[in-house]
């Protein structure tokens, strides 16, 4: 019996003693209104609830009461092995060992669905993520969100919602043509520009742009094919390296096409902003009334000389989002854009959307990495690529997810890279490939799937372990709520702590010259059901799941 299932029932036992207590009166309550977890000591049986001190009040009564009025209802239901009232109206469920034990089963025919819901159905959101300057290699600042970012998509994607995930390629503007000259300073010996990008990246994209383009210096406008092209180029490697770190975009959205037409996308913006009426003109430039939205100050959209400011961009870029059918704006800006947070939920205000439904601005710190080496190429930052080639995509990846995004990170590459339980990823990990090895054993031994006996699940580590794989759809939806991928890293190292422990005590092959017995085959389910549940949960931050290791 599942969490949702268990609440449907205590739901039903509530709405029979409501109407008891109160006829006429509906108890009005839903499942979602019903909590039921995992106490911290399994001594206290499968699952708790607080129902009874939750509707206690409403139901004229004291919680004790109620509980034992719930308690006596839900002894009677099939499946349920004893219940307990503990304290002021908590009450403590048992499950009997083959009602749990199904779920092995379960989770075995489920396969990669195991897990998904429709928690998010109906949600249509962009999730904008990384978003690094065409200017150069992504850095350590970009990584986490990629990699939080990605896996952010996933578990939305997991709960039902339909989810962009999109680049947004600043491509336009002043920093695009000192990237240009810094080029073509590089390609020609001159005298880079004293604002100008500096590395020896941009020598190797000078030398790769002749390469691909040997008569691009004769061109008319050399400065604009040179910039063009090296943009071209180090787009290719950003998305290139993102690549190679497990994470995909479905949109990579060009700035350039907010300027570009006549009207432009930026100056449609502004007309739709006045006509919601929180656009005015004042000191020879027109302003947005940002104020109204919670901001510290009015924005100015279009300088007195007619120049449009970032703002606008950023106003067209957010309307061009609900343009393409996207109800829900999700944005992951890094630790020094805090300032943006009033200023985009002020421009949702503007737009006509909900400020508190319609987008959300979440802020990630900052992240170190002990011993690390600056860029050779960039020499003043510290490249993904590097990082991942020393660290690994998927203990650099995982070590990124599994803490909140808004809290600064230290990572340990010398932990990371070593073969032992202190590292995190490979002790999740080598719990998966456990399974594995399991599952090959007992085919060697001749036992199979053939036949489940769920009642024989009975040993206290299959009832902690079955209870943590009933967690996991709502571990997976609840990380999709509140953006937070950590949750099912944690989950993870969880599970695969109890599956070692059941490993520790209960055989899935037959010892020595022992027959094999229903246990056996019954114990095979329970050891791929982990393993499917420790493969889906990697799957979801984007983390390969070995077969051996």
């Amino acid at each position: 019996m599942s969490p949702d299932a268990l609440a449907t029932v205590l739901l039903s036992v509530l709405d029979e003693i409501s109407s008891e207590r109160r006829p006429g009166e509906p108890l009005g309550a839903t499942v979602s209104d019903i909590t039921v977890e995992r106490p911290r000591n399994r001594d206290h049986g499968d699952w708790a609830t607080n129902a009874a001190m939750k509707f206690a009040k409403k139901l004229g009564t004291s919680p004790r009461e109620l509980a034992d009025q719930i308690a006596g209802q839900l002894a009677s239901v099939d499946g349920v092995a004893s219940v307990e009232v503990a304290g002021p109206g908590f009450i403590n469920i048992r499950l009997e060992a083959a009602a749990a034990g199904l779920l092995a089963k379960t989770i075995v025919e489920a396969g990669e669905q195991y897990g998904r819901n429709d928690s998010q159905a109906g949600n249509s959101i962009n999730l904008e993520f990384v978003s690094g300057n065409p200017t150069g290699p992504l850095h350590i600042g970009h990584t986490r969100w990629a990699a939080l970012g990605d896996s952010m998509g996933r578990l939305l994607e997991a709960s039902g919602a339909v989810v962009a995930r999109e680049y947004y390629i600043n491509d336009a503007g002043a920093q695009m043509d000192r990237f240009g000259q810094s080029v073509l300073a590089a390609m020609t010996g001159a005298e880079a520009p004293e604002d100008g990008y500096k590395g020896a990246y941009i020598d190797e994209l000078g030398t790769k742009v002749l390469a691909h383009h040997p008569r691009i210096l004769d061109e008319a406008d050399p400065l604009a094919a040179v910039r063009d092209a090296a943009y071209e180029l180090q787009l290719a490697e950003i998305q290139e390296s993102l690549a190679k770190f497990n994470v995909r975009f479905d949109v990579w959205f060009s700035e350039r096409e907010l300027h570009a037409g006549s009207p432009s996308l930026i100056d449609q913006a502004v007309d739709r902003l006045r006509a919601e009426g929180h656009v005015y003109d004042a000191d020879d430039a027109v302003w947005v009334r940002t104020t109204d939205f919670g901001d510290d100050k009015d924005r100015v959209i279009r300088r007195g000389n007619g120049i449009y400011t970032y703002f606008a961009a950023d106003a067209a870029y957010y309307l061009n989002k609900g343009d393409r059918g996207y109800q829900h704006k999700i944005y992951l800006l890094g630790a020094d854009h805090h300032g943006y947070v009033h200023r985009l939920k002020a421009l949702a205000g503007s737009a006509g959307d909900d400020p508190e439904r319609d987008i959300e601005v979440l802020i990630g710190q900052l992240v170190s990495v002990n011993g690390a080496r600056l860029s050779k190429r960039a020499g003043n930052i510290i490249e993904l690529d590097d990082l991942r080639e020393w660290i690994g995509t998927d203990a650099l990846r995982y070590s990124l997810e599994r803490s909140p995004a808004d809290s600064p990170l230290s990572l340990d590459p010398e932990l990371l890279k070593k073969r032992t339980n202190d590292n995190p990823v490979f002790y999740v990990q080598y719990a998966h490939a456990r399974t594995h090895n399991v599952a090959r054993n007992a085919t060697e031994s001749g036992v199979t799937r053939d036949e489940f006996h769920p009642e024989l699940l009975g040993h206290e580590t299959e009832a902690a372990l079955l209870g943590a794989l009933q967690e996991f759809p709502r571990i997976v939806a609840f990380a999709a709520e509140i953006r937070e991928p950590h949750r099912v890293a944690r989950y993870l190292e969880e599970l695969a702590g109890l599956y070692h422990r059941w490993y520790d005590n209960c055989r899935v092959t037959p010892k020595g010259d022992e027959e094999i017995q229903p246990v056996h085959g019954t114990r095979l389910w329970l050891n791929d059901a982990t393993g499917q549940v420790l493969r889906n949960g990697l799957a979801l931050l984007g983390v390969s799941a070995p077969e051996r290791m």
